[in-house]
């Protein structure tokens, strides 16, 4: 599922290859030209998907591939040995025919036996605990199958609505864990900032890179490896923006035609009023801007030309076409594959466990753990678990209003209901807030005309009007800026190390 990364490419008759991109910048024929392309995926996602890297001529290997050279100018492309699409493809035709309770004691057999194989270890071990759903089942079975107690590290926010630390210690309280909890401030989150740069070799802008540093950080004080619960929601549905997606394309392309073109006449104050309840659960396209703006996303996700460009709507940071990055060259991507399976939330799932799986949440916690070198391991990608998931009836899946409902009725029988039930939250920090406060001079000094002019990658005007409408508080454009931020921070640090090893 691409835990780990290999960039490989031929610079000058130089086949150069290695697990980060300053191993290969190391080497003399490394040329290290920024890909305008790949920067315009980085702005739309907040990441560079496989196979592309930042660098024109430096690729990533996809994930359940490899790729054998017999010289080093070769063409030969990778060869999958393992394939998520064929899998997803596979288990469509040959879904299984469970009960609920045997889907139930399955998952809980599979989960055991990853579980045991992912602890062991001659070195410490221990598991982040969120207190939702995926990492608490991970931690469940893992206390469920030992005789000491688990250690169970937390992060936990000063600001309520960033903090699950409290639901996170019930958990542990009742499986009887070692917890650790370390209640983050502000100014020890905004500190870790100037590090991003060189923790990821490659421009990423997550910005729950944050916390997944200081968590890493905070379970390296005590262990040497850490299992997670990540891929739970890509394999058992439990992104919100699913359903969205599910409901929007169940109407008929005339009729969200019409809805677009209705939408357009509707005044900004209704469109408030109607979506104010559910504003915390809206897909990301769709809560920044003001009023007028989110409108007329909204219109735009409706007026999609397929179910595969509705959902990248909804999971882009930039619309495409709209990326202010100068004479870029469109990459593709897996959204521009199509379908391939009939059912909608399949394929959305099977899309994130391609793309945003790998390229951003594998990504952003093996390069937050590596810098303090802490190993993490992922019991939910064991490829039984991933094949199993990937055969499941929907209906395991989306149930009662919601998705995970098996991952759901595992955990049941491990934690009280009362513990885990309530609605998904993101690791997530208040960037907006901060880029208008704190963060304001750090970002200012990055998006500085001059700077952006003379970088001549990115479009000034187009960055400057939303940094001004961010400011003035007219529009919150703290995901949009963030990508842009956080390549220009990149850039700086990788103009920094070029310039040292040239001296």
């Amino acid at each position: 599922l691409g835990e780990k990364p290999l960039y490989y490419g031929l610079q000058h008759g130089v086949l150069l290859f290695g697990s980060e991109l300053k191993a290969l910048r190391a080497h003399p024929a490394c040329e290290a030209q920024i890909d305008r392309g790949a920067l315009a995926l980085l702005l739309r996602y907040g990441y560079v998907p496989a196979p592309w890297s930042i660098f024109s001529g430096i690729r990533k290997l996809p994930p359940g591939t490899w790729l054998t050279l017999r010289q080093p100018d070769d063409a030969a492309p990778p060869v999958p040995y393992w394939s998520a699409t064929q899998a997803a493809l596979s288990g469509a035709c040959r879904p299984l025919v469970l009960s609920d309770e045997d889907a139930i004691a399955e998952l809980d057999h599979l989960l055991r036996q990853a579980i045991t194989g992912q602890r062991i270890a001659d070195v410490p071990l221990g598991a982040f605990l969120s207190g939702g759903i995926d990492s608490s089942v991970v931690v469940a079975v893992m206390q469920a199958m030992s005789t000491q107690p688990v250690r169970t590290f937390t992060i936990g926010f000063t600001e309520s609505e960033y903090d699950e630390s409290d639901h996170a210690r019930a958990v542990a309280a009742h499986l009887g864990t070692v917890h650790t909890q370390l209640v983050v401030t502000p100014t020890e989150a905004r500190a870790v900032i100037p590090a991003l740069p060189t923790i990821y070799c490659e421009p990423f802008a997550d910005p729950s890179q944050i916390p997944t540093f200081l968590l890493s950080r905070l379970a390296r004080e005590q262990v040497t490896v850490s299992l997670s619960g990540d891929g739970g929601d890509e394999l058992f549905g439990g992104y919100a923006r699913y359903d969205w997606a599910r409901r929007i394309a169940a109407f008929p392309p005339a009729a969200r035609r019409a809805g677009a073109a209705a939408l357009g006449a509707l005044p900004a104050e209704a469109w408030s009023a109607l979506l104010a309840p559910v504003a915390p659960l809206l897909p990301t396209a769709l809560r920044e801007g003001n009023r007028a703006d989110r409108l007329r996303k909204l219109a735009a996700v409706l007026g999609s030309r397929s179910d595969a460009a509705l959902y990248e709507q909804l999971v882009s940071f930039w619309p495409r076409g709209h990326v202010p990055v100068l004479s870029a060259i469109e990459r593709p991507t897996s959204f521009d594959e199509g379908p391939a399976l009939h059912d909608f939330e399949a394929q959305m799932m099977l899309t994130d466990l391609r793309t945003y799986l790998t390229d951003d949440i594998l990504a952003k916690v093996d390069r937050a753990a590596m810098a303090v070198s802490l190993e993490t391991r992922v019991p939910m990608l064991d490829h039984r678990i991933v094949e199993f998931a990937l055969r499941l009836p929907l209906i395991m899946k989306f149930r009662e209003g919601r998705g995970k409902w098996l991952l759901r009725r595992v955990l049941d029988r491990y934690v009280p209901r009362a513990l885990t039930d309530r609605p998904k939250m993101g690791f997530g920090i208040p960037i907006h807030d901060w880029l208008r406060g704190p963060l304001r001079d750090w970002a200012e000094t990055l998006l500085a005309e001059p700077r952006l002019r003379a970088g001549g990658l990115l479009d000034p005007a187009h960055i400057r009007e939303l940094w001004r409408e961010h400011l003035a508080g007219r529009n919150d454009w703290g995901y949009r800026l963030w990508p842009v931020l956080m390549f220009e921070a990149w850039r700086d640090n990788l103009d920094a190390d070029t310039n040292g090893r040239a001296a």
